[in-house]
C-alpha cells in the first residue's frame, strides 16, 4: 500500500504536469510541462520538510521559486512578456505546499480551476472586450449586493410571527440576482446567437414573463413570426421549473429528494411540449433582444421586499387556514414572482415546518398559476395566431400540471 508521503509527491507531481503541459503548448520560454512538475513537487517536499525543520523551509522554498521565475521572466526577449506564467508557477508551488499541509482534494480543485482559467485565455480577453459600461455596473452592482449589503445585516429574526430575518431576506436576493446574472454573462459569452432554443433558455434564466411581454409585443407588431414567438415562450416558461429546482437545491438541499421529483415530472411535461414544436419550427431563426442589467438596485429591492411579503403571507396562511390558505398565497404570488414563494416554502419544508407534499404542491400551484398569467399577457399584448399556440401548448402543460398536483404520491 502506498504510503502518504509518497501519495503526496504523487498527487504533486500530477498535478503540476497538468497546468505544465498547458503552458508548454502556449509559453514555453519560461516554464514548460517539466518545470511546472518540478516546482510543484517542490513545493511538497518543502512542506515536508517544513515539517520536521519549522516553516522557515517552505518561506525559503518560495522565495527561491519566486527568484527562479523573475530570473526567467528577466531573460526573455519578448518586448511584452505578460507575467502569467510567473505568477503561476509560484502559485503551483503553494499548490504543492498545499497537498500536503492541507487538503488533497482542495489541491486538485484549484489544479483544475487554474488550468481551466489558463485554457480559457481568448474567451475571457473575448468577454472582456465584450463589456461595457452597464456590463461593469451590473458586476459591481451583485458585489455591492453579496459583499457590502450582505454581511452588514442582522442575521435575527423580528416581526410578526418571527419569520422576517433580514439576512436570509437579502441571501435570497444574492441568490435570485446571481442567477439572473449568470444568464447575462451567457449571453455576453455567446453573443447574440440566433435560434429560438437559445433565446427560450436565456429568456427562462432572466424572467420568463419579460419574454413573453417582449415576445408577444413582436408578434403584434409581425404576425407573420407568431409561430416562432410561442416557440420561444414556451421554452422560456419550461426553464422556469429547472431554475426552480436549482433553487431548491441551494435552499433545501436537504430536502431536495422529496421537493424535486414532481417538479421534475412537470419539467419534463414541459421540455417534451417544448421540443415537439421545435422540431416543426426550428428553421426558423430568433435574436433574443438583449437582456437588461439584472443586478440593479432597485429591482433587487423591490424582490426583497416581495420575498418578505411572502414569507409573512406563508405564515399567516399557515397558521389562520392551514392548508387551503398556503395554496391561496400561492396562486397568488404566481402572478407576480414564483422565485419568492418557491424560495420561502422550500426553506419551510426544509425546517420541518412544512410537510412536503404540501411543500411542493405550492410551489407547483404557484408555476402554473404563472403559466395562466403569461398566456393572459399574451391575450393583451399578442396576436391572435401566438394566441392560439400559447393557449394549447400551456393548457396542454396545465394539464400535466393537474395530473402531478391531484395523482402524485
Amino acid at each position: 500500500m502506498i504510503s502518504d508521503t509518497f501519495l503526496q509527491f504523487a498527487v504533486a507531481l500530477g498535478l503540476g504536469l497538468l497546468v505544465g503541459l498547458q503552458r508548454e503548448r502556449v509559453e514555453p520560454s519560461v516554464a514548460g510541462i517539466r518545470t511546472f512538475a518540478l516546482i510543484t513537487l517542490f513545493g511538497a517536499v518543502a512542506a515536508r520538510l517544513g515539517g520536521v525543520f519549522g516553516g522557515w523551509v517552505v518561506v525559503a522554498g518560495l522565495l527561491v521559486s519566486a527568484a527562479f521565475v523573475v530570473t526567467g521572466s528577466l531573460m526573455r526577449a519578448e518586448k511584452d512578456p505578460g507575467t502569467t506564467t510567473e505568477f503561476t508557477a509560484v502559485l503551483m508551488y503553494a499548490v504543492g505546499v498545499w497537498v500536503v499541509v492541507g487538503s488533497m482534494t482542495v489541491a486538485v480543485v484549484l489544479t483544475g480551476v487554474i488550468a481551466l482559467l489558463l485554457h480559457l485565455r481568448e474567451p475571457l480577453h473575448q468577454f472582456a472586450g465584450r463589456m461595457g459600461e452597464k456590463d461593469i455596473r451590473a458586476i459591481m452592482q451583485l458585489v455591492l449586493i453579496a459583499l457590502v449589503i450582505l454581511p452588514l445585516l442582522p442575521d435575527a429574526t423580528f416581526g410578526p410571527y418571527d419569520v422576517l430575518n433580514p439576512y436570509q431576506i437579502w441571501w435570497m436576493v444574492v441568490l435570485i440576482v446571481g442567477l439572473s446574472l449568470l444568464a447575462y454573462v451567457a449571453y455576453k459569452l455567446l453573443g447574440a446567437r440566433k435560434g429560438a432554443a437559445f433565446a427560450g433558455a436565456l429568456g427562462g434564466m432572466v424572467s420568463s414573463t419579460a419574454i413573453t411581454v417582449s415576445w408577444a409585443r413582436r408578434s403584434r407588431e409581425h404576425p407573420e413570426g407568431s409561430r416562432l414567438a410561442a416557440l420561444v415562450v414556451m421554452i422560456a416558461s419550461a426553464v422556469v421549473f429547472a431554475r426552480v429546482l436549482v433553487e431548491i437545491a441551494v435552499v433545501a438541499h436537504g430536502s431536495f429528494t422529496v421537493l424535486a421529483p414532481p417538479i421534475t415530472a412537470m419539467l419534463g411535461v414541459a421540455a417534451v411540449l417544448s421540443a415537439v414544436v421545435w422540431l416543426a419550427d426550428r428553421r426558423e431563426e430568433a435574436e433574443p433582444p438583449e437582456p437588461s442589467n439584472p443586478a440593479e438596485l432597485k429591482s433587487a429591492i423591490l424582490f426583497g421586499l416581495i420575498y418578505a411579503a411572502v414569507i409573512l403571507a406563508v405564515a399567516f396562511a399557515k397558521q389562520h387556514f392551514g392548508k387551503a390558505g398556503l395554496y391561496a398565497v400561492a396562486g397568488i404570488s404566481g402572478l407576480t414572482d414564483v422565485d419568492a414563494l418557491t424560495l420561502s416554502t422550500a426553506r419551510l419544508v426544509d425546517s420541518g415546518g412544512l410537510d412536503s407534499a404540501t411543500g411542493w404542491r405550492a410551489i407547483l400551484l404557484a408555476t402554473l398559476v404563472n403559466l395562466v398569467f403569461k398566456a393572459g399577457i399574451v391575450a393583451v399584448l399578442g396576436s391572435r395566431r401566438m394566441l392560439g399556440r400559447v393557449a394549447l401548448l400551456f393548457g396542454a402543460a396545465v394539464a400535466g400540471g393537474g395530473v402531478i398536483f391531484w395523482l402524485w404520491p
